[in-house]
């Protein structure tokens, strides 16, 4: 059990790393200067999988799943970045102590990591 648990920190932290540093800033969650569309926006394909495996959301799926509930927001920065603009609610957990902290992340909900 305790390897399942390690395997799966592990490969939530290397998501996380990956959504960071990832190139691909077209698909990335904007920021809150985005402007608005249609509440009701389907999943694209282009927001389903990347070569990299990490699937990426709009800011409009977003606030869809957190108006329903369904999502967690993880703020992977540093505390600098996080107390110079964050999205609201969201839980600052350091990409360095995301396997220490796993315990605090629900089981139940999609968990969005985001960096910028």
């Amino acid at each position: 059990m305790r390897l399942l648990i390690s395997l799966t920190l592990a490969i939530l932290t290397t998501v996380a790393l990956i959504a960071c540093k990832s190139a691909d800033s077209t698909n990335r969650v904007a920021s809150s200067s985005t402007p608005a569309t249609p509440a009701r926006a389907k999943v694209t394909p282009a927001a389903a999988a990347h070569a990299d495996g990490v699937r990426r959301i709009t800011t409009v799926e977003l606030q869809d799943l957190i108006s329903k509930g369904q999502a967690y927001v993880v703020d992977v920065r540093n505390e600098a970045s996080y107390n110079l603009g964050h999205v609201r609610g969201a839980k600052l957990i350091p990409n360095t102590e995301i396997a220490q902290r796993s315990n605090e992340l629900p089981r139940d909900k999609t968990i969005v990591t985001y960096c910028s």
